[in-house]
């Protein structure tokens, strides 16, 4: 674990429902329970907004307590600051600036992010982001210069390592996975710049010719009561569409175990994304010996560099080619799972947190 002064001490603002899921059990560390209205979560949806008596809540509480400074692990969940308090703020990517119809589903959703963000980046003395990748948009989009700027990378979970047949089968049986069947899984939300339209048409033009054992596509990831703005009946649509509704399986929310074990057992991880400001999931299944199909507009042709096929987010062709590449080339798709694991293994949750931790003191001094 990273180690702290006994000087450091954290308030740690939480709103109910937040306060009722997460618990964190150390010596240095106060839990500040906020009354609201709504849950952060639900707030910083991308057609919701905190309600002002909220915000006033939540600023009022920071302003009781006068922590030396302020740290802010989303711009999501950003609030108004006192005046003056200096503060951290992480802002993880670029997105709904670059991409803002297709993240954000209004004109109303968009106005609030806008203003939230603009206020962020004022109240912030430092910007922390996930990427140099991220930094980049984060300056570009901005105006932030990058030298105000801190990175830290993310890490997968200790979860998050290759498991053996004998549990990739049982996880796989238990979870709906008909016996003998090879797989590409998706891991994330179903929202419109995620891309997995062109997922499901690459992998129904992949399985023509293999009707008698075609590769199943599995969709990790919660279907309904996504706060972010979803796609999911364009989705099913382009499943019908494609006739490949006996082939691609919604999974719904897994565990990280089970997970670990369904990435274990895939041919490939597939995230063709408009855009990722670290690529989570890509990492999550390096670390499971999983090679990847991701997004050249990210930083994992740097992270998992020999570990996958990188593809820009508009080309079909590249898309249906790596995917058929991983699923008939089992030397390549080895050399690639094994080099995304080595590749995985170099990125570790301790060293990000001391670098957030660095930031927020260079902030407070």
């Amino acid at each position: 674990m990273v180690e702290a002064s006994p000087a450091d001490q954290f308030i740690c603002f939480l709103d109910e429902l937040s306060a009722s899921r997460f618990f964190l059990d150390r010596a240095n560390v106060r839990q500040i329970v906020v009354r609201t209205r709504a849950g952060a979560a639900a707030a910083a949806s991308a057609d919701g907004h905190r309600s002002l008596t909220d915000m006033i809540a939540m600023t009022r509480a920071v302003w009781t307590h006068r922590p030396d400074v302020f740290f802010s692990p989303s711009v999501y969940t950003y609030f108004p600051l006192p005046p003056g308090l200096p503060a951290v703020v992480t802002i993880h990517d670029a997105i709904a600036e670059r991409f803002p119809e297709l993240t954000l589903p209004s004109r109303r959703a968009r106005l609030f992010w806008g203003a939230k963000v603009w206020l962020a980046l004022r109240q912030a003395r430092s910007i922390l982001t996930v990427s140099e990748y991220a930094a980049q948009e984060v300056s570009r989009q901005h105006g932030v210069p990058m030298s105000e700027m801190a990175i830290t990378l993310e890490a997968p979970a200790d979860a998050f390592e290759p498991r053996g047949v004998p549990e990739i089968a049982e996880v796989a049986s238990r979870l709906g996975v008909p016996p003998g069947s090879r797989w590409f899984i998706y891991v994330g939300g179903f929202n419109p710049h995620k891309n997995v339209r062109s997922i499901i048409a690459a992998h129904a033009e992949l399985s023509r010719g293999l009707e008698a054992n075609p590769p199943l596509l599995l969709l990790v990831g919660n279907a309904a009561g996504d706060v972010f703005h979803s796609e999911v009946d364009a989705i099913r649509g382009k499943i019908e569409k494609c006739g490949s509704q006996s082939t691609v399986r919604w999974m719904g929310h897994v565990p990280d175990r089970d997970l670990s074990a369904l990435l274990s057992g895939a041919v490939a991880l597939v995230l063709p994304s408009e855009s990722e400001g670290f690529g989570l999931p890509a990492i999550e299944a390096a670390a499971c010996g999983t090679p990847v199909v991701a997004t050249s507009e990210s930083p994992l042709p740097d992270l998992l560099e020999g570990g996958g096929l990188f593809v820009k987010p508009d080309d079909y062709g590249s898309l249906l080619s790596a995917m058929k590449q991983f699923l008939t080339d089992e030397p390549f798709r080895q050399r690639c799972g094994n080099s995304a694991l080595e590749r995985a293994r170099l990125l570790s949750w301790d060293d990000s947190a001391k670098k957030c931790l660095l930031a927020i003191r260079k902030a407070a001094a």
